[in-house]
């Protein structure tokens, strides 16, 4: 059986109205088509692949939940910013308690955002076990047409369940039996063997929308002997800029225009492939490549290449379409993304060795129910690592990854723009490569930075609320490589109205619903919060 690529070559636009999605969320058993042993899973109305979720800018995404699962759920719409409806992000005792088992929520998310968005599960790594697939909110008037799009949306499937897989990253020797069960490469949610061609027309232009939603290695995606026009990148309208070949991390997005050739006397192969120099070389599946057919005459021949296009994009040359020049800073912000250990040897991920545990009160809550004290980062708990932005106010975070991890970054409810780039020990400045000062940076909500590396992002601190930042590597965000910004907690307190459905949810699990980190009421009494030691930087196991 060979799935067909999804493909729109029309849209009806009408006023703005309700996308209601039924999603009965629920354990599922499956293999996803792989040659693998069938394993537990979260699938949607006893379904894999979830469906693609497909509205237009201006309409509100209803998403009713029903949990079937024996454990909390909760929703994250990747890369909407959601202005004004911070209680539904989805990120599990930051924006809310999550849906309780055997219990039913609604998210209405307004979609003021046009691109290339995803949906997946945001409590205890679920997205990792299939929770997730792709959002499209499609601009009626987009600066660029196409007379057709065709969608990639690209993932790793495990054997092991996160849960199977936790142990084996966090206890000593945390790197033993992790490789020992490799993924296999998905595309549209099946084995990427089962993928159909791109059939093409002469003269014509397509949009192809591609998604990573990958859980550790990069994907590329490249067809032979045509150029790929980069036109979108995390949800942004980008100027034009030409590549053959797309490199995607994990979270990443971008949709490119392919001009098809005049004539239709050959064929052509596109190719997607999975890898990473930072994992293990396991033959046929890092790196494993699908190639699949680009058909203008199913009669014609193939056109012939030796070598398949590899490659980085080179984000400080692309620019963003709404022309904004680089933002000058007035808060600096330096964020290590290092490992580090316990006591007993077990190994755990960080930002400024800080490793990240969920309060007792959803931060929301917190910064909506302490007063004055919710401009303090302890309101909101040792172990969340929350630093207070003030309304307005110009962030520059200095990203830093001196192991030889990569990380792919993502914020949540603002895009950041990318200003530099280098390596962590280039102690003269050899190789920093800086935005050109003409430049409108590129804007996007996720950025790779490969291990020993660096990078220099600024965004405004615009949008009231709580918003996690975190690696995009599951392993990673499992492992505690998470922090919290809470922006302008003052305002929050005079214009956010936290729906009552958000507060049934935490009732039903008996969470507590006001106070600190702690559950606790004025002054800073927080001892009750999850607060562990700093990460040891040496293994003391290792004398």
């Amino acid at each position: 059986m060979r799935f067909s690529l999804g493909l729109l070559c029309s849209l009806a636009v009408a006023q703005a109205k309700d996308v209601i999605e039924n999603w009965d969320i629920g354990f599922v058993t499956t293999n996803r088509g792989l040659d693998q042993p069938a394993r537990k899973s979260i699938g949607v109305n006893g379904q894999f692949p979830l469906p693609v979720v497909e509205a237009v800018l201006g309409d509100t995404l209803i998403l009713n939940v029903r949990n079937s699962l024996d454990v909390p759920t909760s929703l994250h719409a990747h890369g909407i910013h959601q202005f004004g409806t911070n209680y539904y992000d989805g990120v599990h005792m930051v924006t809310e308690c999550g849906v309780a088992p055997g219990s039913n929520f609604t998210y209405e998310i307004p979609l003021m955002q046009a691109g290339t968005y995803w949906i997946h599960g945001h409590t205890s790594e679920q997205n990792y076990d299939g929770l997730q697939t792709t959002l499209i909110v499609y601009n009626p008037n987009d600066t660029y047409s196409a007379d057709c799009e065709y969608l990639f949306a690209f993932e790793d499937w495990w054997p092991l369940t996160f849960m199977e897989t936790y142990p084996l990253l966090t206890e000593p020797n945390p790197t033993a039996g992790l490789f020992d069960t490799p993924p296999g490469m998905l595309i549209n949610g099946a084995n990427a063997n089962l993928t159909g061609p791109i059939n093409f027309v002469a003269g014509n232009t397509y949009r192809i929308r591609l998604v990573s939603m990958s859980s550790f290695p990069l994907f590329e995606f490249t067809i032979d002997d045509h150029e790929l026009q980069i036109i979108e990148v995390d949800g942004v309208a980008t100027k034009p800029y030409n590549t053959n070949v797309v490199r995607l991390a994990p979270a990443e997005r971008t949709s490119v225009l392919v001009t098809a050739k005049e004539t239709t006397t050959l064929n052509y192969q596109y190719h997607v492939t999975m890898f990473g120099d930072f994992l293990p070389a396991i033959p046929g599946v890092f790196p494993s490549t699908y190639n699949g057919s680009v058909v203008y005459d199913t009669d014609a021949p193939f056109f012939e290449v030796e070598t398949i296009a590899t490659g980085f994009l080179d984000e400080l040359a692309i620019e963003s379409l709404d022309d904004e020049p680089a933002l000058v800073p007035d808060h600096h912000i330096y964020l290590n993304a290092t490992s580090g250990f316990h006591e007993d040897g077990s190994t755990f991920e960080s930002f400024n060795q800080v490793t990240y545990k969920h309060p007792l009160v959803p931060s929301i809550l917190s910064a909506l129910t302490t007063g004055d004290m919710a401009t303090s980062p302890i309101t909101y708990g040792p172990d969340t690592n929350t630093h207070v932005l003030k309304y307005g106010e110009i962030i520059e975070m200095l990203l830093w990854s001196p192991t030889n991890l990569p990380h792919p970054i993502h914020l949540h409810g603002h895009a950041f723009q990318i200003i530099e780039k280098g390596f962590t020990n280039d102690t003269t400045g050899q190789y920093r490569k800086q935005v050109p000062a003409t430049n409108a940076p590129l804007k996007r909500d996720t950025i790779f930075i490969p291990g020993e590396e660096y990078a220099i992002v600024r965004f405004r601190a615009n949008n009231p609320g709580l918003w996690s930042l975190h690696c995009h590597i599951t392993w990673h965000s499992g492992m505690g490589l998470i922090m919290l910004f809470a922006s302008a907690p003052e305002m929050m307190q005079e214009s956010v109205q936290v729906p009552d459905g958000v507060l049934e949810q935490c009732r039903l699990q008996g969470i507590l619903t006001s106070g600190n980190a702690a559950g606790n009421n004025g002054g800073f009494n927080y001892a009750a919060a999850p607060n562990d030691p700093y990460l040891l930087v040496e293994d003391p196991l290792s004398n």
